[in-house]
């Protein structure tokens, strides 16, 4: 199956500091791909790459045939839009209601009519459990909700990928697993590719398929596959204990 993402030769970083060193990897369409790793092994910072956010140092990233990393603005615009993003936070608009937040992607890069946008925005509220809350503003939510809607928006548009930046951050165990559900339901439901940053095992072990592990000290991907699988056959000390880290 034809990767729908593709590193080759991958160094990422900021000028004074390489994360990663010519990484290679693939992520498969319909893949729940999950970055993992300690702290400041550079998951974050890939991540920011993929999405276009931070340039690479060297190497290629394909994401659905097209390089990012040579591509053009305009290339790069074209291809973001069929790509979500719900960050660590969930990063809606303070002074916009929820409705007004999920519809503001559909009115900026879609021709949909209001009374179109207004039934998108509905549906896409229903679809992650805040029906209703249509006109509630971010600060009279809860944070497992936010997440919730900032998911809706990031699946305005119906994009072919969602990039989900530790999703569980801050959430407590109820809240968490909803999100999880979520997150495999979409996959499940509409074969959305999600690729997801996350040290959070119990979420890690719910809904990846397909992973990464990254290592701080090599600058490198010491793992790669099903983290099940990784954890029957861990190939070294360093994924073993990460793995099975509070048991």
């Amino acid at each position: 199956m034809t990767p729908i993402i593709k590193a080759e030769k991958l160094t990422t970083g900021y000028s004074n500091q390489i994360l990663l060193n010519s990484v290679n990897f693939d992520v498969k369409p319909h893949d729940i791909f999950v970055i993992m790793g300690g702290s400041g092994c550079g998951k974050s910072s890939l991540l920011r790459v993929l999405t276009g956010l931070l340039p690479a140092i060297s190497g290629n990233i394909y994401i659905k045939g097209t390089n990012i990393t040579t591509a053009t603005q305009q290339q790069k615009d074209d291809l973001m839009k069929n790509c979500g993003i719900l960050y660590q936070s969930g990063a809606l608009f303070s002074s916009m209601t929820l409705a007004e937040n999920i519809a503001l992607p559909l009115e900026q890069y879609s021709d949909y009519s209001k009374s179109t946008i207004d039934e998108l925005v509905n549906m896409k509220l229903k679809l992650v459990g805040l029906d209703g809350y249509q006109d509630f503003y971010p600060s009279e939510i809860s944070g497992g909700m936010k997440k919730r809607a900032g998911l809706a928006r990031a699946l305005a548009l119906d994009p072919d990928i969602v990039y989900f930046d530790e999703p569980s951050a801050g959430l407590d165990p109820v809240s968490s697993k909803q999100l999880d559900d979520l997150i495999l339901n979409i996959n499940q439901s509409f074969g959305t590719t999600i690729v997801v940053v996350s040290h959070e095992l119990a979420s890690i072990f719910t809904i990846a398929n397909n992973s990464i592990f990254l290592s701080k000290e090599t600058q490198s991907i010491l793992a790669r596959g099903n983290p099940h699988e990784l954890l029957k056959n861990p190939p070294n000390k360093q994924v073993y204990e990460f793995l099975t880290r509070g048991k």
